[in-house]
């Protein structure tokens, strides 16, 4: 019984003309639905903005100009149980979490692109900067900035605080010209938000960060960060 079992397995696998395509990666673009991005200012969403504009991607831009209420008001509608910016919706499908809307505009409607080649040795430093940005550097900076707020502190804490990780991003770019590595990539779209929030509240001192200054620098001279600010 045993043999008849190894014999099968052997004739359905040599019948296979192609290998399985790994969890997570696509071969080639699916067809796009239409995709509306639920914008608030000086929000998350603005990498949305910014994404669709780096691949050159049609999408509809919702949002009230100097209105944040207007602008929450219209995320209520699409998405009343967790109206957060960016709201993004696929089709009939609502997205939340910036970089999970990334990951997933990417994967599915541009496939190899702002991503370093799978096999490569940026694209662990890659993901990694992909979910530092929020997992790590942001929510410091948030407690940080909400605690010194009521008690601002004397000196800098001994464990892991926001100039530690902006130190950390520092000292990276010094050795890589992104944080997607040789290449700009969706990890330097993620990046741009938490350093930007960190600096403009004075958490930390912008001055003493030479190589995020020159980065930032590079970053807001691309046309398609430019499109996207002016949208």
């Amino acid at each position: 019984m045993k043999r008849l079992l190894l014999a099968a397995a052997m004739i359905a696998m040599a019948g296979c003309t192609t290998a399985p395509t790994p969890a997570g990666t696509a071969t080639a673009a699916m067809e796009m639905p239409k995709i509306t991005v639920y914008h608030l200012e000086g929000r998350r969403s603005e990498r949305i903005v910014w994404l669709m504009e780096e691949l050159g991607l049609p999408y509809e831009l919702v949002f009230k100009r100097g209105d944040l209420a207007g602008s929450m008001a219209e995320i209520r509608k699409v998405n009343p149980g967790m109206p957060v910016a960016p709201t993004v919706t696929v089709g009939d499908q609502v997205l939340t979490e910036s970089g999970a809307i990334i990951e997933t505009i990417i994967n599915r409607y541009a496939p190899g692109k702002l991503t370093p080649a799978l096999d490569s040795a940026d694209y662990p430093n890659h993901l990694i900067w992909m979910h530092h940005a929020e997992g790590s550097l942001a929510s410091r900076l948030i407690a940080d900035y909400r605690v010194w707020m009521i008690n601002p502190p004397k000196e800098r804490s001994r464990m892991v605080d926001s100039e530690a990780e902006v130190q950390f991003a520092e000292d990276y770019l010094g050795k890589h010209p992104y944080f997607g590595g040789a290449e700009f990539s969706a990890a330097d779209i993620m990046m741009v938000f938490p350093l930007n929030f960190g600096m403009a509240l004075n958490i930390v001192d912008k001055t003493r960060f030479p190589n995020i200054n020159a980065w930032k620098a590079k970053m807001e001279a691309r046309p398609a960060y430019q499109r996207a600010v002016e949208r």
